[in-house]
């Protein structure tokens, strides 16, 4: 599977895919239109996002990190966070127990 061609922007908000779910890892694709945020939430898996390609700041712990393509971000379980892009970002979450 290539997964850029699973990268569908909505025109507004957040697109996610179900890309493989299994007993202990979750992979998911994020698309999010321009302008877009998800607001502080915390997820009870350690995993990383991915991204694609975009432009944003993914806020982990209050840290900010530059959502710019190739990067790869890791995140510990409970660990708060939240996304705010400037243009169509898609990413990838990998979430493992």
């Amino acid at each position: 599977m290539n997964l850029k061609e699973q990268i569908e922007y909505p025109a507004n908000g957040v697109l996610s895919k179900v890309i493989s779910k299994t007993e202990k890892n979750n992979l998911t694709l994020f698309s999010m239109a321009a302008n877009t945020d998800i607001g502080t939430h915390t997820s009870t898996k350690e995993g990383f996002v991915y991204v694609i390609e975009g432009k944003g700041i993914f806020n982990l712990q209050g840290e900010d990190i530059s959502m710019e393509s190739g990067r790869i971000i890791n995140m510990d379980r409970n660990a708060k966070h939240s996304l705010t892009v400037e243009k169509n970002t898609s990413f990838l979450l990998v979430l493992t127990s």
